[in-house]
């Protein structure tokens, strides 16, 4: 993680969105009932496979820059991966005959529909293709390049909304989290499969961009800074995961334990970490909850609805205490930290950010992490993430100029190289550099 620019950053303007509206809830892209068409279907060189300049208001170019040979986005190579050393092992150990081949693999790493859904050019080796994110392009193939079409009308016809933040949140999480169709599990990570990690605007921003926003751009669609585009994110992240804790899956005698913070246990055993936290009021050696995109959430509520700030502290601290109780403790928590999430959405949907909010957000951040709140690699990995988000937000917004922004994320990327090896990673080593950073910040 380096410097990361956000789309857009706009100060000043209210950007109305409902997490829980259709948009938002809508069928992803693999649910729906339109035909994928496959690949082929949009990599024309008179459609997005274009490889000179087009008089259209778009690059027509985003096949290439998806399929780059050097710099690929990683979508491009998702089934490829299946093929390598690494799944093949993963896929033994889990007992099936090749991870290629796979339904549990194949849902995640290609844009695996059903069977009456694919059309004749379509094929899993394209792996998550176009259409895994902008949804099945039978209706909407032909009409959205006609004369007069509109976003509205290409919407209505089965494009997916990736413009939307909420939404796009919910189609990524599908996979680099899970829901009720597909999820890594703790048996998936217990046979080899790598943690899983996400943040939405980091995770667009590293992506190679296959589009831009213009004039054109923010006539067609609504448009998100980076700010905006995290919150929503952690929020999204947020809900979902208090949903999977809700639905209170087991095996065996044990929950679902890909909800708990890996490195909790995953530490060796003289690797003295645990300590007291406010928001964590357990015991030594309790089995702990992945709260990184709760403790995110309690922070955005300081800016966003201060008056749900202790609220929300206090129903952390009870989902916490609610897994050392019984299932039925652990749904009411979870029901009720889900409520004050959604307050906290409309809130959102009111609120614009400027500077004074992003710099509260960072020295919130901060200070959790030097007092321990981020003792934990997840915790710690999603807060550099929000700093890098925010950082980046005050740039383009002409905050500093570029000699300062040098210096800031010179020394947030001192802080990133404390997370270099999850395995090795050390809290102390983290507050050190964060202390550091923070010298900067305030200087």
């Amino acid at each position: 993680m380096k410097r990361l620019v956000p789309i857009v950053v706009v100060f000043g303007i209210v950007l109305i969105f409902d997490l829980n509206s259709a948009r938002a809830d809508r069928p992803l892209p693999y649910q729906a009932a339109d035909v994928h068409l496959g690949v082929t279907s949009c990599a024309g060189s008179t459609c997005h496979g274009s490889t000179i300049e087009r008089s259209s208001n778009v690059e027509q170019n985003e096949y290439l820059v998806w399929s780059d040979d050097e710099e690929p986005d990683l979508h491009f190579i998702a089934y490829e991966v299946l093929f390598s050393d690494e799944s093949e092992r993963i896929a033994k150990n889990l007992g099936l005959e090749s991870a290629h081949t796979a339904e549990i693999c194949l849902a995640c790493h290609t844009d695996y529909v059903a069977e009456g859904v694919r059309g004749d050019k379509f094929t899993v080796e394209d792996g998550v293709g176009c259409e895994a994110c902008h949804g099945g392009g039978e209706r909407y193939l032909e009409p959205h390049y006609q004369q007069g079409a509109t976003h509205q009308n290409n919407l209505d016809l089965g494009l997916y909304p990736t413009e939307d933040p909420a939404a796009r949140a919910s189609l990524c999480l599908s996979c680099h989290f899970g829901n009720q169709d597909k999820f890594v599990t703790h048996r998936i990570m217990g046979a080899g499969h790598p943690r899983m990690s996400f943040e939405l605007d980091t995770f667009t921003a590293d992506q190679p961009a296959h589009y831009f926003i213009d004039d054109d751009y923010e006539q067609r669609k609504q448009f998100w800074d980076g700010v905006q585009t995290w919150a929503i994110g952690q929020t999204i992240a947020a809900r979902h995961l208090v949903d999977a804790i809700n639905a209170g899956g087991k095996t065996g005698l044990f929950p679902e334990l890909t909800l708990f913070d890996c490195h909790s246990c995953h530490h060796s055993m003289k690797d003295l970490r645990w300590r007291p936290k406010d928001k964590v009021p357990l015991a030594p050696g309790s089995l702990r909850l992945n709260d990184a995109h709760l403790l995110m959430t309690y922070q955005l509520s300081r800016v966003v609805s201060p008056e749900l700030t202790s609220d929300i502290r206090d129903a952390i601290r009870a989902m916490h205490q609610s897994v050392q109780q019984s299932q039925d403790a652990l749904s009411s928590a979870a029901v009720t930290l889900k409520g004050l999430l959604d307050r906290m959405t409309t809130r959102l949907a009111e609120h614009s950010f400027n500077s004074d909010d992003m710099y509260q957000l960072i020295d919130g951040f901060v200070d959790d992490g030097l007092r321990g709140e981020y003792s934990d690699y997840a915790a710690a990995e999603q807060s550099l993430m929000a700093i890098g988000s925010i950082l980046a937000a005050l740039e383009e917004a002409d905050a500093f100029d570029e000699k300062r922004g040098d210096t800031l994320f010179g020394a947030l990327d001192s802080v990133f190289d404390t997370l270099g090896d999850e395995d090795r990673f050390s809290s102390a080593g983290f507050q050190n550099a964060l202390k550091t950073f923070l010298q900067v910040v305030r200087s």
